[in-house]
Order: structure tokens, then C-alpha cells, then sequence
């Protein structure tokens, strides 16, 4: 059967004809959200979704018997319900670190933007206003030091134009240690605050999660420098923006933000943000990873999980996959490479009432022998190892062992 893949966002048409080309019926209906998307599922039922900011949620995911793989073709996974997916056993992948030099090249233009007043100097002489006097007090940030919350890809690529830019680099990350700190060639520090207190720019870059929800709150603002830069180019539920306002007002604390809580589902339409409004914020349409170096390396990737899917059955990039499942045993079995073997060993683990937690069979070179490692829930008495054994003349050995 042909594998059908729906792709509801823009996506590059090039790379569908990639995709076409794996073998996969495509079904490219760009904008589809909501409602509409939901139809679809129900209608085309597709065995991969591919979308990019659209939300994916549990009704959506039921919406297709055959859904067995979305893919977000981008980094960040808080627009898809993972829960509801996992339960339905079906894979969510992303394509991380793809967008991290779009995303890097924005929020440094946000720093250049914000030192230099580039959006006020623009709308001025717009305006025929000539104004040299004002916008001739930039500070500049030659030897200033930049605050990175969250080292992974986009932080490390910032941290890099940074220092090409002569600024010294402090971080905080919950898994950078000295070392890897030393190697990146960054100062760390020993918490967000801390960072916040050394910084005269920061730059947040962290996943949304249960955990970092509001992570960025009034006692961080509080640690910041007076006049300050914040940037953030991640995700706005990350910080608190009642906390960012009030330092703004009261720290003169200067923002610039490529997310923001009241960001619109649609691509075009009116907006009401209290921070956008704001003379010392600049604000952009949520466009970190949207250049087009960024959309066609984010697309590669999104055809290397789909042509790795139909080839091997793996999933690349996943991210709802247990990282130890709750086996306590691994049942080994040596045999010869024969139809219904294993029908006979599962049976045998089926009628002592275990459930089998995961299970490969491997094939050595020739094809003729194999050995199936299969993980069990409990222990097998060893009656039931000899009845394995027994169920036929091609099984070699048969030994089982408790997990570590």
C-alpha cells in the first residue's frame, strides 16, 4: 500500500516532488487549521501529517485511523498534543537545529536594532522628520556582554556572532557544565539571575515545557541592569509579559520580541498587544525561522524522516519515545531463520500472562541465523523457557536475564 502524506502548511514545492518521488501519495492543501484540517484527516487519512506552526490536537490526531507519524517541520513541538499522540501510538518527529542560524541572524538584527534605534530612524524619515541628534546616542556593543538563558543550537550560534561582534558571552543552560562551556567559549553562570545581573544584553532561548512556562518572571527582571536589552525569539509563554511590562516601565528595560502571548493564529489580520505598543519594544511577526534557507533545510529534513520511515520503519528526530521501557527481562532467542518461530516463542510468553515490552530480531550475515531479544514485564518460570525450547527443532538457545 502506498503511504499517503498530507502536508497542511507551506511547504516548498520542490521538496513535495522529493517526496513524491519516495513513492508517497502527497496531499498538499497549504492553510488547512482547525475544522479544516480535522476534515481532511478524516477524509484523505493519511498515514503522515506534515505541518509547520498549524496545532495538531488529540481530536485531530483520532482523525485518522491510519496517522501513524506527525511531523512538525520545525523545532519547537508545543502545537502538538504528544500525549494524545502517544496514547494512539503514533510518532511525533521535528527537524531541530535547522532553523537555528535564521533564528540567530534575527535576534542579533533585534540587538543591532535596539542599540542603534534602526525602526525609529526608518519611521521617521517615512514621516520626513529628520531627527540626526537623537538617533546619534547608540551606546554600542563593542565589549558589552551578552546573557544567553538556554545554550542549545540557536544560543550557541548566537553566542558565536556575538563574540564576532567583540562582546564577551555569559550562559546559563540546565545541562551546559564548565567544560562544555569552556568549549563554546562562553563564561557560565550559576543560575538565569545571575545571568541577568552580569548581562547588559540577554537573549532567552529556551523550549517551552511544563517547567519553563513563565520561567522568565519579576525576580529575573529585577537582576537585570537598569536599561537593559531582552530579546526573545523562542516562545512567549516562556515569560511572564505582565513581569516584561512592569520593567520595562519602572527598569527601562528595552525588548525585542519575536513572540509575543497575543500572537494571532492567522498569518494576517489586526492584533492587540499591550507590549507592541510600546515606544522601547520591538516587535516582530513571529519570523525567526522563516528565511528561505531556513524552510528548505527544515524540508530536507522533513523528506529524510519520511524516506527513513518507509525504508527501515525508524523514526528519525523523534521525540515520544520511551528512553527505557518498563521491562524488567530480556528474553533471548537463538534461531535459525525460519517462518513462525517467533509465533511459538510469543505464544508460550502470551499464556504465562506477560506482556512483551519490546522485542528486535536481529539477522546475522547469510540470513540463516538470528536472534530475537525480546523485553518482558516479568520473569518467565523455567517450565515455560523449556516449552519455548521445545516448540521447535531451529530454536538454538533460549536464556533469559534481568535488565540492570
Amino acid at each position: 500500500m502506498t503511504m499517503k502524506v498530507l502536508i497542511a502548511d507551506k511547504f516548498p514545492d520542490e521538496k513535495i516532488d522529493d517526496v513524491k518521488r519516495l513513492g508517497c501519495t502527497v496531499v498538499y492543501e497549504q492553510g488547512l487549521k482547525d475544522e479544516s484540517l480535522a476534515a481532511a484527516l478524516t477524509e484523505e487519512q493519511p498515514d503522515v501529517l506534515v505541518v509547520r506552526s498549524t496545532r495538531v490536537n488529540k481530536d485531530m490526531i483520532e482523525a485518522s485511523r491510519r496517522l501513524s507519524l506527525v511531523i512538525r517541520a520545525g523545532a519547537g513541538i508545543n502545537t502538538i498534543d504528544v500525549e494524545a499522540a502517544s496514547e494512539r501510538s503514533v510518532y511525533v518527529a521535528n527537524c531541530p537545529g535547522k532553523n537555528s542560524v535564521a533564528v540567530a541572524e534575527l535576534a542579533f538584527g533585534l540587538i543591532l536594532s535596539l542599540d542603534r534605534r534602526i525602526p525609529d530612524n526608518v519611521a521617521d524619515l517615512r514621516q520626513g522628520r529628520w531627527n540626526k541628534k537623537e538617533y546619534s546616542r547608540a551606546e554600542g556593543i563593542f565589549g558589552r556582554t551578552l546573557g544567553v538563558i538556554g545554550l542549545g543550537r540557536i544560543g550557541r550560534e548566537l553566542a558565536h556572532r556575538a563574540k564576532a561582534f567583540g562582546m564577551e558571552v555569559v550562559a546559563w543552560s540546565r545541562s551546559l557544565t564548565p567544560e562544555w562551556a569552556e568549549v563554546f567559549g562562553v563564561e557560565l553562570c550559576s543560575d538565569p539571575q545571575d545571568v541577568a545581573r552580569r548581562a547588559d544584553v540577554v537573549s532567552l532561548h529556551l523550549a517551552l515545557t511544563q517547567e519553563t512556562r513563565g520561567f522568565i518572571g519579576d525576580a529575573f527582571f529585577e537582576a537585570m541592569k537598569p536599561g537593559a536589552f531582552f530579546i526573545n525569539t523562542s516562545r512567549a509563554d516562556v515569560v511572564d509579559e505582565q513581569a516584561l511590562l512592569r520593567a520595562v516601565e519602572e527598569k527601562g528595560i528595552r525588548a525585542g520580541l519575536d513572540v509575543i502571548a497575543a500572537e494571532p493564529s492567522a498569518k494576517s489580520g489586526p492584533v492587540e498587544s499591550e507590549i507592541a505598543k510600546r515606544e522601547t519594544v520591538y516587535c516582530t511577526h513571529h519570523i525567526g525561522a522563516s528565511t528561505t534557507q531556513a524552510q528548505n533545510a527544515v524540508a530536507d529534513e522533513t523528506v529524510r524522516i519520511v524516506g527513513d520511515y518507509i525504508s527501515t520503519g525508524k523514526v528519525r528526530n523523534c521525540v515520544n519515545l520511551m528512553a527505557r521501557t518498563p521491562a524488567k527481562y530480556v528474553l533471548s532467542v537463538h534461531h535459525r531463520n525460519r517462518i513462525g518461530i517467533l509465533a511459538g516463542v510469543l505464544g508460550v510468553v502470551r499464556d504465562q500472562g506477560i506482556n512483551v515490552e519490546s522485542m528486535e530480531n536481529v539477522i546475522f550475515s547469510g540470513a540463516e541465523g538470528a536472534c530475537a531479544n525480546i523485553q518482558i514485564g516479568s520473569a518467565l518460570p523455567d517450565d515455560a523457557l523449556r516449552e519455548i525450547e521445545g516448540t521447535s527443532e531451529d530454536i538454538y538457545s533460549v536464556t533469559m536475564y534481568e535488565l540492570g
